[in-house]
């Protein structure tokens, strides 16, 4: 299920790092600190990769 504003100003930090898909590989990271990161998971030459989009401000 995409994610929505709500959703993500709403989510909170837990123990450990939470991820929220947005299906594709693309989902918002928040780690216990509470900051919330964009991240993409792709495959390049048969490997996975990580890109980091940007940081989410609240």
């Amino acid at each position: 299920m995409p994610l929505n504003d709500p959703k993500l100003k709403n989510a909170k930090p837990g123990d450990k790092p939470v991820k929220l898909s947005d299906g594709g590989g693309l989902y918002l990271l928040i780690q216990p600190s509470g900051s919330k990161l964009w991240r993409l998971n792709y495959r390049f030459a048969g490997k996975q990769k990580t890109l980091a989009l940007a940081a989410m401000t609240t």
